[in-house]
């Protein structure tokens, strides 16, 4: 049985989460805190496997309480937060401070219901992932520079990349590795509506390629990498001889949407053998199929290792189904994209007349 403890400020919500949660198998609400202080002390004494904080409470932010948390009494947290711009953006710091994911609060696109089903789904995550205290590095990551890539013709090229629990530390860090010349990449990370926009901006900030929130329609170029949109599909298609992105909606796919099948899957189908698939940490095994279609159809395929990963669910199972080329630490996968796309440019000799 999972141990949760639940920490909001609303009793309302305490109440909601502690009556959903409790109809969720092999999951135990143990405990509720409607402030960090009494947070601390009930984590002490009823040592939960999984706590689920809201950002905005009295006395003391939920902020500055992960960080806290994470330096010395380390556990499996998910933020359950409004979908608001600013909650957006704190949302996405707790990733970087360490939290496992985010789920919405119910509101217009999540029913109590629906927010009640994908919390229970992450918490089971959660309890299986390795906590970061605070993140830590599996080997040194040298950025790559121009030099390696001016070696890449990057014409027709596309970078695929597919995550969900852990994934958007996984992805900044393989993202802030590569040049500003990396072909164009297409991301599908879990989460949300709306927090998605905000992930894209803060990887802008710290990448040297541009990183935005897909809307559907943009060329895939050099130096432009575009994040699914929370609640859609993300696809590419061709167009002529260039690929455009193709933002849709649809029905989930391993229960997500965006699905990473559904990327994968469309990037085997019209990019083929110019394409760079990779498969980072996640929950599950969406993903898994489409990177074996990729592989099939010609695309070098990578998947991180199980050491490096938060959960290692959806890169196991491509493990599993023969869908990864290559298998790598995560430190080492944005040196693995650059020497598949120089591989897939070197010059093909020719047998002597």
């Amino acid at each position: 049985m999972i141990k949760v403890l639940i920490v909001d400020d609303s009793a309302v919500v305490r109440k909601v989460l502690t009556d959903e949660l409790g109809k969720a198998q092999g999951i135990e609400v143990v405990g509720s805190a409607a402030d960090p202080f009494i947070a601390r002390d009930k984590i002490v004494r009823l040592k939960p496997d999984v706590v689920t904080l809201d950002l905005e409470m009295p006395r003391m932010d939920g902020l500055t309480f992960l960080s806290k948390l994470m330096k010395y009494y380390p556990l499996p947290v998910i933020v359950v937060s409004s979908i608001t711009p600013s909650g957006s953006e704190a949302a996405i710091r707790s990733l970087e401070l360490g939290a496992v994911a985010v789920v919405s609060k119910p509101g217009p696109a999540y029913s109590v219901g629906d927010m009640a089903g994908q919390l229970a789904e992450r918490i089971r995550g959660a309890y299986h992932a390795k906590v970061r205290r605070p993140p830590a590095s599996d080997g040194p990551r040298v950025a790559l520079d121009g030099s390696l890539m001016a070696k890449v013709n990057t014409t027709d090229k596309v970078v695929a990349i597919g995550a969900s629990t852990g994934g958007t530390e996984a992805i900044r860090e393989v993202l802030e590795a590569l040049p500003a010349e990396t072909p164009g990449t297409v991301i599908v990370q879990h989460m949300p509506e709306k927090f998605t926009r905000a992930f894209a901006e803060r990887l802008d900030t710290l990448c040297r390629m541009e990183v935005r929130e897909a809307l559907g329609g943009e060329i895939l170029r050099p130096g432009l990498a575009l994040v699914a949109p929370g609640n859609k599909h993300l696809l590419v298609r061709r167009d002529g001889a260039r690929y455009v992105s193709l933002v849709k909606d649809g029905p989930p796919v391993h229960h997500q949407r965006p699905s990473v099948d559904v990327l994968f899957n469309s990037v085997a189908k019209y990019v083929g053998v110019s394409a760079v698939g990779v498969l980072l940490t996640g929950m599950g095994a969406d993903g898994a199929a489409g990177l074996l279609a990729m592989r099939q159809a010609g695309a070098r395929t990578v998947a991180q290792d199980e050491a490096t990963s938060v959960v290692y669910g959806m890169p196991r199972e491509a493990a599993r189904m023969g869908a990864a080329g290559i298998i790598l630490p995560l430190g080492g996968v944005a040196a693995e994209i650059t020497r598949s796309l120089q591989a897939m440019s070197a010059p093909v000799a020719r047998a002597a007349p």
